[in-house]
C-alpha cells in the first residue's frame, strides 16, 4: 500500500514533520517495496487553507493513508471525505514512522488532534 507522510526532508531519513498543512515534502512511500517519492508541498506557505490544500494534493495521489504528527479541523475533514485514514503521533524520523505504522503504533485520528491555524504560529505585530 501507498502511505504519505508529512517530512521535514527528501528522504526515509528526514524526520517527520508533526505539521500536516505545512510540511515541507510529502513522501509517498510504498509499504511493500519501501520505493520513496518526494513530492514538494506547495501549501505550506500559503497565508490560509493550507491545510486544505495539502489535503486535496494528498487526495491527488492515491494513498491508503496519511502519516503525521497533527492534523487539522480543515485538513481532517478534506482528507476523511476521500477515505483515506489518518495516522497521527508519529515521531522521529520518516523511517521511525513507517516502523510505527506497520507495528500498529499509530493513532488512527477520527478527529483533529490540533485547532486550525495550529502551525502558523504567532505571527508579530508592530
Amino acid at each position: 500500500m501507498k502511505i504519505v507522510i508529512s517530512s521535514t526532508g527528501n528522504n526515509i531519513d528526514s524526520d517527520v514533520d508533526p505539521r500536516f498543512g505545512r510540511c515541507i515534502n510529502f513522501l509517498i512511500v510504498d509499504t511493500d517495496t519501501m520505493l520513496v517519492e518526494v513530492i514538494g508541498n506547495s501549501s505550506s506557505l500559503s497565508a490560509h487553507g493550507a491545510g486544505i490544500g495539502a489535503a486535496q494534493k494528498v487526495a491527488s495521489m492515491n494513498v491508503g493513508a496519511v502519516i503525521t504528527g497533527h492534523v487539522g479541523p480543515n485538513a481532517h475533514m478534506a482528507l476523511s471525505r476521500t477515505g483515506i485514514k489518518i495516522y497521527t503521533g508519529a515521531k522521529g524520523t520518516v523511517k521511525d514512522a513507517i516502523t510505527q505504522y506497520k507495528e500498529g503504533k499509530l493513532n488512527e485520528a477520527t478527529n483533529p488532534t490540533v485547532s486550525g491555524h495550529h502551525g502558523q504560529g504567532r505571527r508579530r505585530r508592530d
